[in-house]
């Protein structure tokens, strides 16, 4: 059986390089080959006057390409490489080069777009639409404010809802966690104070104490990573049980991490299209790391 590709799409942006280096060393670290893909969007025949009329250039003449083969030249142990010209709009090629993926690695940002913007529309749709972990690698100096203390050396994080939790995004993070010889911190929030309404405009006071929901959190989180910790028994796993918002949490774990690990909503019955939810277009938006999004589990008929 072959082995899927590590996909890195690249535009000869910066953002992009920085992408397809990541990319490299990921498909490295899993004996993967590594195809990097340039999406070439042209203008079709209804273009206005003084706009773009060609068509797509010849792989061997793509420019992009070309110059990530001379940016790769040298490089020692890559893997197996290959070079792919597509065409049409990136939005929409690259979440469906999804289906043949271990990974699809894209930057935060291509040469389109306007400079204010933290996540291009490409690096969006990829992360909401592709049926694999799409990997968003950010420009550096990001600011995170109120991160917590952190013990140098690898490390992996991990969002974890504990109400309803995602099987493939545990399972995804802690074998990263093994491929990096890194510690996997395992985030999960509760919400507090909690909000109990007893009549209009009244705000009932908690009546469950927070030190008993926090123990409560802290037993859930655990017993749902205890059977991938069978799997990966050499990953140091570090929960982190707070108070307060997720998004929040996960953005200033991470600070020098290596990897931020999140999962994408499901489809439901009244909102059948595909979401990010909004932790994880925070997490995207404002992580420091790069950040994976994995897709759920698909249901079986």
């Amino acid at each position: 059986m072959s082995i899927l590709p590590v996909i890195a799409a690249v535009d000869g942006s910066d953002d992009s390089l920085r992408a397809l280096d990541w990319a490299l060393d990921a498909a490295r670290g899993r004996g993967a080959p590594l195809r990097v893909v340039h999406v070439w969007q042209y203008a079709a025949a209804w273009t206005p006057p003084g706009g773009l009329v060609a068509g797509p250039p010849e792989p061997d003449e793509d420019q992009v390409l070309g110059q990530v083969r001379t940016y790769l030249d040298g490089r020692p142990d890559r893997p197996v490489m290959e070079y792919v010209g597509l065409q049409g709009a990136p939005g929409a090629v690259l979440p469906e080069l999804g289906s043949g993926a271990q990974l699809l690695v894209l930057g935060s940002r291509g040469r389109g777009g306007f400079a204010s913007l933290l996540l291009g529309s490409n690096g969006m749709a990829a992360a909401r639409d592709a049926d694999c972990p799409v990997v968003v690698v950010p420009r550096p100096g990001r600011e995170v404010h109120d991160a917590p203390p952190a013990e140098p050396g690898p490390r992996v994080v991990v969002g974890l809802h504990v109400d309803s939790p995602d099987d493939t995004t545990l399972a995804f993070a802690f074998a990263e966690a093994a491929l990096r010889g890194a510690r996997l911190q395992v985030v999960a929030a509760y919400p507090w104070p909690p909000q109990n309404w007893a009549s209009a405009g009244e705000l009932v006071p908690p009546v469950i104490d927070q030190d008993a929901i926090e123990n409560e959190a802290r037993i859930l989180t655990e017993a749902l990573f205890a059977p991938h910790r069978k799997d990966h028994p050499d990953v140091r796993v570090e929960p982190y049980v707070a108070p307060g918002d997720a998004a929040s949490h996960l953005v200033a774990a991470s600070k020098d991490a290596d990897l931020v690990v999140v999962g994408r909503h499901r489809r439901r019955l009244l909102a059948p299209a595909r979401l990010l939810g909004s932790v994880t277009q925070a997490v995207l938006l404002h992580a420091a790391s790069p950040v994976a999004v994995v897709p759920p589990q698909a249901l079986e008929e």
